[in-house]
């Protein structure tokens, strides 16, 4: 079968990283130790925290559920990633969240699986709701970097055509994925058909950058011998953030995510590609999702390399499996890239689902970085905007305070990539403003929310009041009504008495 390839052409906007400037394109795979100790947050997630299913001193098994969401709740499963002794349940800070409630497991060094999840040999066989009962139980999220909950995203009811495989990392850095799809293409397509099955979805596009040439040639030949007419294949150019979902559908599908709706409403949505290859070894293999292909990178790192890490490990233990710290550490340590990332405290934080990348950079790396000077209405934060924002004017708006500008220019459509702060020639740090008045919206709006609901409660309640005031006197009248009609009965009887009287006295005369 030949396999329909479709080259994307370079949008006008974001920002091309040369291969050069790619820091290590082809980092190798290695498994991380098993570690003797793990913390597992119970919101690794978007939505709510899991309720935790164990307690101190608890055995537990490796893919033994250990948090669990409500049935009506927004949110995902937690396992256990290794097997031992529950040491501690406790509120702990997890990257990029405030604390929140985390199990801690000491390892017994046997790595016993928790015989709850069953293999499947033949997954493609059972029912659509079985399948997307499966991803649910089984914990998995967007390994993108999003962590939306899976078995929620794929939904058959929602109109959903096509299936965007995402496999165009986003940050220059990054290569977990390009990792992923050399070395698993086969449980990657795998997960992607499951993934068709649940939805009932009849066209998967497996985007690429046109620069992975070793994942590119493993995906073709995949394909070729899987000859299923309902997948092709997009080269997309390296330009970020092209790997975004919403520029992903835009170049893929020409559809535009409708301004504050969700991907599917375009009737495509994304599945990062270690997301397809975890339900795969949900079915196949009965794994919950325990581990995840973390990028280890930067030029404050000795050994950059990708790392199959367990949930819950120290990301001390993965620098240290990298060859530790370099002597040109500028000192910073982030969880994502160099664009997007997410600013840590320590390395004692645990891996968690949203881990795809720990970057240290060097200090040449963060030399650019200097203090903001005015704004020179250049424009090129505007031409850089992948979603068609005008960041100066946001930023004058924000300034002011003008929150009906802000909401008039877009604001809630920016996606934080930091395309205006790498191009701004004063070095305004655009995207941190424009995250807090993000935040400041949303607090108006709630606000606003609350307030009406408020509005609406207490009219409702005088509405109710009325109407239990119209019933009352319904019921008076209809009870003065039935005092009148007893009154008139009265009188009629008696009035029929005395005439039956009358008449008896002239039957006796």
């Amino acid at each position: 079968m030949r396999v329909p390839v479709t080259t994307i052409e370079a949008p006008e906007w974001g920002i091309r990283f040369t291969r050069d400037a790619r820091q290590y394109p082809d980092l190798t795979l290695q498994n991380a130790p098993l570690p003797d100790h793990v913390r597992i947050p119970l919101q690794q997630h978007i939505g709510s925290e899991a309720r935790a299913l164990v307690k101190e001193g608890d055995r537990v098994l490796a893919g033994q559920p250990i948090g669990r969401m409500a049935a009506n709740r927004l949110g995902a499963h937690v396992h256990a990633s290794i097997s031992g002794q529950v040491s501690r349940v406790g509120l702990a800070q997890a990257p990029g969240r405030r604390n929140g409630l985390a199990v801690d497991i000491e390892a017994d060094g046997k790595d016993e699986r928790w015989p709850g999840f069953s293999p499947h040999p033949r997954p493609l066989s059972l029912s659509t709701s079985g399948l997307r009962k499966a991803v649910i139980e089984g914990g998995i999220v967007g390994l993108g970097g999003a962590t939306f909950p899976a078995g929620i995203k794929l939904n058959r009811g929602s109109g959903v055509d096509t299936l965007i495989l995402n496999g165009a990392e986003c940050e220059p850095v990054i290569r977990c994925d390009d990792a992923l799809i050399r070395h698993d293409t086969n449980g990657m397509l795998l997960g992607a058909q499951i993934m068709l099955r649940i939805l009932e979805a009849d066209t998967c596009v497996i985007a690429l950058k046109d620069d992975m040439q070793a994942a590119i040639s493993s995906v073709t030949a995949a394909l070729t011998e899987l000859a299923d007419d309902r997948f092709q294949l997009a080269l997309v150019p390296p330009v970020y953030p092209v790997g975004g979902e919403a520029q992903l559908i835009q170049l893929i599908t020409g559809r535009e995510i409708p301004a504050g709706g969700l991907p599917w409403d375009s009737g495509a949505i994304c599945q990062n590609v270690a997301t397809a290859a975890a339900i795969a070894t949900l079915l196949t293999k009965g794994e919950p999702l325990l581990s995840r292909i973390v990028t280890v990178t930067g030029a404050g790192i000795a050994t950059p390399g990708n790392f199959i890490a367990r949930i819950g490990t120290s990301i001390e233990t993965l620098i240290d499996a990298a060859g530790g710290y370099t002597q040109d550490s500028a000192g910073k340590l982030v969880m994502g890239g160099p664009m997007m990332g997410v600013n840590l405290d320590s390395d004692r934080l645990p891996v968690t689902k949203a881990t795809n990348c720990i970057y240290v950079p060097g200090r040449k790396e963060l030399a650019h970085k200097a203090e903001a000077v005015a704004c020179i209405r250049c424009g090129d934060c505007a031409t850089a905007c992948p979603v068609n924002l005008m960041p100066q004017l946001l930023l004058q708006s924000h300034r002011t305070s003008d929150f009906d500008r802000l909401q008039q220019l877009g604001l809630p459509d920016c996606i934080e990539c930091g395309c205006c702060d790498y191009v701004c020639p004063s070095r305004i740090p655009l995207t941190r403003q424009f995250i807090d008045a993000k935040q400041q919206l949303w607090a108006i709006a709630f606000e606003k929310r609350r307030a009406k609901k408020a509005s609406a409660r207490i009219a409702a309640r005088d509405t109710r009041k009325q109407r239990d005031s119209q019933e009352l006197e319904s019921t008076l009248a209809q009870q003065t009504q039935n005092v009148k009609s007893a009154a008139d009965a009265q009188s009629e009887l008696d009035a029929l008495l005395k005439r039956t009287g009358a008449n008896d006295s002239d039957d006796a005369s």
